[in-house]
């Protein structure tokens, strides 16, 4: 049953980057050959395979997170810099720029992806913390970056900015990262 989950998962964020969240289920059985009823069998509802989705994909960032942390190769201000743009190689070609109509069409998934979005910090506070300790950052308040981080999110997936601008959520990321960062690294 895992499996099925997986693929199905696997398979609707294809078709999501295809059709945005105007997919159907039909979409995914479809992509899988196999019958909207099986789906069924894994996944009740729309909405549910959407909230399955949403930890699916911040798990698979917590994992990538994980290994950044492990690599002994990066120092404090590279995983700091990996770790604000983690992203599982996997999800790199989502299409993140379709969820700001999350909010208005799914709020119980944007409310999740707002949830997990406020969560799991650990990782990156103790960076910041030690990079501040060793002298590699200034002193910042750490709430601060953090709400920072977290607006900027919450606003790539409120407004239509990155579609209006032609930019994908990494590239628009990248941008994020690189500014907070040049502005509390010192050189």
């Amino acid at each position: 049953m895992l499996e099925l989950q997986e693929q199905i998962l696997d398979a609707t964020m294809k078709i999501f980057n295809e059709k945005g969240l105007k997919f159907t289920m039909d979409d995914i059985a479809h992509s899988l050959s196999i019958s909207k009823k099986t789906i069924y069998t894994v996944f009740k509802t729309k909405e549910q395979l959407f909230l399955t989705m949403v930890d699916y994909i911040f798990d698979g960032i917590k994992e990538s997170e994980k290994q950044v942390m492990d690599n002994d190769e990066l120092d404090v201000v590279g995983k700091l810099r990996s770790i604000f743009k983690v992203m599982p190689e996997r999800y790199t070609e989502l299409d993140f720029k379709q969820l700001y109509e999350l909010k208005d069409k799914y709020p119980k998934i944007y409310d999740k992806v707002q949830e997990r979005l406020e969560t799991g910090w650990e990782n990156t506070i103790s960076l910041l913390e030690l990079g501040m300790e060793s002298g590699v950052i200034r002193k910042v308040h750490i709430p601060i970056v953090k709400m920072m981080l977290e607006s900027t999110l919450e606003q790539f997936f409120q407004r239509d900015v990155l579609v209006k601008n032609g930019l994908s959520y990494m590239e628009a990321l990248d941008e994020v990262v690189d500014i907070l960062m040049d502005g509390i690294v010192i050189e």
